[in-house]
């Protein structure tokens, strides 16, 4: 299973127990709430990378100019290092498959 769309559909519930796991203490997804270490996602989804106010991003994520969506969150988070050379995100990425696909799910719905 190479690709977002080779996956099964996400589970919302397991991405959140995922996201408040391994993301929420860099990351919040409330509308209007402050940056953390890593940016507010609210209204991730159609954002390029490196542009949501008020957060100091690195050259490298701003330069890379993704737009992110679901193909694009299920390879960045394998391994953002790799996904965007000379980030400052310190995260090792999710290795498992399906849990990409659930905290996807769950960004898509809590993000919106």
């Amino acid at each position: 299973m190479g690709s977002f769309s080779e996956m099964p559909p996400g589970d919302p519930a397991a991405g959140e127990k995922i996201f408040k796991t391994k993301c929420a203490h860099c990351h919040t997804v409330d509308k209007g709430a402050g940056h953390k270490q890593g940016p507010n996602l609210n209204g991730l989804f159609g954002r390029q990378s490196g542009t949501s106010p008020g957060y100091s991003y690195s050259p490298a994520n701003k330069n890379m100019a993704v737009i992110w969506e679901e193909n694009t969150l299920y390879g960045y988070l394998l391994d953002p290092k790799q996904y965007i050379p000379g980030t400052k995100k310190v995260f090792p990425g999710l290795k498992k498959p399906q849990e990409r696909v659930d905290v996807i799910a769950y960004l898509k719905n809590a993000t919106a």
